[in-house]
């Protein structure tokens, strides 16, 4: 099965897609991506055992954007109207890097909407990547926003003015960027799987910190960069296989 449409939520149009059949699996994508961007190569073993419900965020591909700086409260408002006027009470929520961030916003904010979290390559405080992260957030600019992502963007929304205003948004959002708390983090209780790349954003120090934080925690670390292990665009090799991906762990996780 599959169906895409846009639903109206707190006064944006928001693009999704649903597939296959089965209890709801919701996929939250990364800053600056688009759903195929990030999901993907992914989408099709997920969509044989789980429904997926697939969103873009505020001013992300598809969606339409309002006159608000990004916020991950405010995705997460997003995605729980989204889910109130698919009918959905309840779902699993696969968050990658900013989605992931989304993903334990949900938890903390709306617990009786989520069952269990998945959140990938996520950052919780500031301390959790190098210092040299930061600055290049703060100085970076538009031209050395990966190529993947511009060509993703203007593949579903061709405006290029559109594009520049989502990557100055994503950007003020980072730099912008203040910790979760540890009232916050520990105050989950939905059962959260946490997976990072080797070469990842956070740190092993910072993930393994954050697992240790929210009360009902896996931790899962896998070879490569941001996403590699979900076979995110800008990882993508020609030799990228799903079956040395994070999807065996993922499905285990579900299904206990």
């Amino acid at each position: 099965m599959f169906i895409s449409g846009y639903s109206d939520i707190n006064g944006i149009q928001m693009y999704y897609e649903i597939y296959g059949q089965g209890k709801p699996l919701l996929l939250l994508h990364g800053g600056g991506s688009t759903i195929q961007s990030t999901f993907g190569r992914v989408i099709p073993a997920l969509a044989k055992k789980h429904q997926l419900i697939c969103t873009e965020l505020q001013a992300h591909g598809r969606t339409g954007d309002r006159n608000t700086p990004l916020s991950f409260n405010q995705d997460a408002k997003d995605v729980i109207g989204l889910l109130d006027n698919l009918n959905i009470q309840q779902a699993d929520i696969f968050g990658f890097s900013n989605g992931g961030m989304t993903a334990l916003k949900i938890a903390i904010l709306y617990p009786d909407r989520c069952n269990k979290i998945i959140a990938g390559s996520v950052l919780l405080k500031r301390n959790g990547a190098f210092p040299q992260f930061w600055e290049f957030m703060k100085k970076g600019t538009f031209e050395q926003m990966p190529q993947q992502y511009k060509d993703a963007f203007l593949e579903v929304n061709p405006d290029s003015t559109k594009l520049m205003v989502m990557y100055q948004k994503c950007a003020d959002r980072m730099i912008n960027f203040t910790d979760y708390t540890d009232e916050e983090i520990k105050s989950i209780r939905a059962p959260v799987l946490l997976i990072n790349g080797k070469q990842d954003v956070g740190t092993y120090e910072h993930i393994t910190t954050m697992a240790k934080l929210i009360p009902h925690c896996k931790l899962a670390v896998f070879p490569g960069g941001h996403g590699a292990y979900i076979g995110e665009i800008t990882t993508l090799s020609d030799n990228y296989d799903n079956e040395e991906s994070a999807l065996p762990v993922i499905e285990k996780f579900l299904s206990e």
